[in-house]
C-alpha cells in the first residue's frame, strides 16, 4: 500500500491531524500548514513538516514521519535531517519536535538505546496506530488513519462507518474529500480489485467524489442551455474536458501541445477515469504513463 501519499493527503486535507495524535498541542495549532521538504547536502526527504504561521515570531517546527517497514536506522535518520533542517531555518522557529507514526511497536527500530534521550524526552511523540482505540471511538480524521492498518475482512466495514458518519459530521467539501480518500486506502488495501469493484464494495460510485460532481453539475447546466438530451451529454463532455485540463495543469504544470491534443480526444467515460487517477499525479510522467497506458 502506498501509504507515504494516503498520509500526505491525509495531512494536506486536515493539517491539525498531527495534534489530535498528541497529549499537548500548540495552543495556534489551527494556524499550522503541512509542507513536504528535501533539505540537501546530503540530501534527505522528510515525509512530512508542520510549519507554523509566520506572522507570530519564531514558532515550534513540527516533523512527522510515517513508518510502515521496519527500518533499523530510522531514529538515526530523522533526527539527521530534523537537526539539519532546524539547524538550515534556526531563524524561524523557537524548537522542534518530531513525530513518528508506526502501524505497531513491532515495526519500531531494534536498537533504540543511543537515541534514549530523544526517546524519552517531550520532545519526540511515537504513536501506535493499532493502540490509539477502536475507530468508533476516534475522531474521524484520525479513524482514516487507523483504516490503513485495518486488517482485510474488517476493513470494509470500518470504511462504510467512517463513509457515514462523514456524511453526518462534515462538510460537503470535506466530505468529498473523505470519500476520495477512503475509496483509495481501500484500493491500496486489496489490491485484487478494481477501482470499480472496491466502489461497489463500499456503496459508491465515481459521481459521489468532487471531481464528478463538479463535472456532473457543470454539464447540468450546459445541458439546461441545450435543453435536450444530446445537448447535456454533449455539454457533460465538453465541460468534463475542460475541468480535467484545469485540473491537470494545476497538478503537473502547463501541458505540452501534444499531450493536451491527446487528452481533449478522450471520451467522456476516459475522462472521468483520468479524473480519478489524477489525484495520485505528481509530475508530468505520472500524466504521460497513464496516457501510454490507455493507448496500450
Amino acid at each position: 500500500m502506498r501509504r507515504d501519499s494516503i498520509f500526505y493527503k491525509l495531512f494536506q486535507q486536515s493539517p491539525t491531524l498531527l495534534f489530535e495524535l498528541l497529549t499537548e498541542r500548540p495552543i495556534n495549532a489551527e494556524s499550522y500548514r503541512f509542507d513536504s521538504v528535501a533539505v540537501k547536502e546530503p540530501k534527505f526527504e522528510i515525509d512530512g513538516v508542520f510549519l507554523p504561521p509566520e506572522n507570530e515570531g519564531a514558532g515550534v517546527v513540527y516533523f512527522c514521519e510515517v513508518q510502515f517497514q521496519k527500518d533499523e536506522q530510522l531514529y538515526e535518520r530523522v533526527f539527521a535531517e530534523s537537526s539539519l533542517y532546524f539547524y538550515r531555518n534556526r531563524a524561524r522557529f523557537s524548537d522542534w519536535q518530531a513525530v513518528i507514526i508506526y502501524p505497531s511497536r513491532s515495526i519500531e527500530q531494534s536498537d533504540i538505546h543511543p537515541h534514549r534521550g530523544f526517546l524519552n524526552s517531550n520532545q519526540v511523540h511515537r504513536v501506535y496506530l493499532d493502540e490509539l482505540g477502536d475507530i468508533r471511538q476516534l475522531p474521524l480524521w484520525v479513524g482514516l488513519m487507523v483504516l490503513t492498518t485495518v486488517e482485510e475482512e474488517l476493513a470494509p466495514q470500518a470504511a462504510k462507518y467512517l463513509l457515514e458518519r462523514s456524511s453526518v459530521e462534515q462538510p460537503e467539501t470535506a466530505n468529498g474529500a473523505i470519500i476520495e480518500l477512503v475509496t483509495t486506502i481501500m484500493v491500496y488495501k486489496f489490491e485484487q480489485l478494481s477501482r470499480k469493484e472496491v466502489e461497489s464494495m463500499l456503496g459508491i460510485t465515481l459521481k459521489e467524489t468532487r471531481v464528478y460532481r463538479e463535472i456532473k453539475e457543470e454539464g447540468r447546466e450546459e445541458g439546461r442551455e441545450e435543453g435536450r438530451e444530446e445537448g447535456r451529454e454533449e455539454g457533460r463532455e465538453v465541460e468534463a474536458r475542460s475541468l480535467i485540463l484545469r485540473q491537470l495543469t494545476r497538478r503537473v504544470g502547463e501541458l505540452p501541445q501534444q499531450v493536451r491534443e491527446r487528452t481533449e480526444t478522450l471520451c467522456l467515460e476516459q475522462l472521468e477515469n483520468l479524473g480519478e487517477a489524477l489525484l495520485d499525479f505528481t509530475d508530468m510522467a505520472d500524466l504521460q504513463a497513464w496516457l501510454e497506458a490507455l493507448e496500450g
